[in-house]
């Protein structure tokens, strides 16, 4: 950890880049980097790349917001509408223009068909008429849901085309409509809210 932590510190000294940060770290990984560098006067990790969405909550909700709250270690989350299960594009089958079709996806593909995916897909149909009901988009209500959460700097695109970046943008003004019942609705209807630290969100 030690070389790890010197090694960014010299990469930052030299110019090449100003700050940095883990991707994947356990929170423990991290609270150890932030200690050496404490320690030996280096310069320590400001954020964590972690999943993040609806069917994946824990770490970033959890785990993160003690770091979030000591340290001031914030999370850059990614595939915040989990490798397209979100958007909708699975409801009908698998289509063969989408990432489950290609080659090197056969994981998210049988993610897709497994129990598990049928009862989240299910759930996510729920969520678009949620989203109807807020005249927003399902990708645009998911990238909100995500926004929300106190220690989330960022969140991390995973766009095709102008279109999709330009409708991904649109949830920023979804995120005023997140009031504390709404979240409460959505928490009930996904039913895997994590137990443990009460959920800290944006105000």
């Amino acid at each position: 950890m030690e070389e790890v932590v010197r090694a960014m510190t010299c990469v930052i000294d030299e110019g090449l880049a100003m700050y940095w940060g883990t991707s994947r770290w356990k929170a423990a990984e991290i609270m150890e980097a932030y200690s050496v560098a404490r320690h030996f006067n280096l310069v320590p990790p400001v954020c964590e790349q972690a999943e993040y969405h609806y069917f994946q909550q824990d770490k970033v909700e959890l785990h993160l917001p003690e770091l979030y709250h000591k340290i001031g270690v914030g999370a850059m989350t990614w595939s915040p509408l989990a490798s397209g299960l979100l958007t909708g594009k699975y409801h009908k089958g698998v289509p063969d223009s989408s990432r489950a079709a290609m080659k090197g996806y056969s994981w998210l593909k049988e993610r897709l068909h497994s129990d598990e995916g049928k009862q989240q897909l299910s759930k996510v149909k729920e969520l678009h008429l949620l989203a109807e009901r807020l005249k927003c988009t399902a990708p645009q209500l998911a990238i909100a849901w995500c926004l929300r959460s106190e220690g989330v700097s960022s969140v991390l695109l995973g766009v095709s085309n102008k279109e999709q970046l330009m409708e991904n943008l649109g949830s920023i003004g979804v995120l005023t409509q997140l009031t504390p019942p709404l979240i409460a609705e959505m928490d009930a209807l996904l039913g895997n809210k994590p137990r443990g630290h009460k959920k800290a969100t944006r105000s």
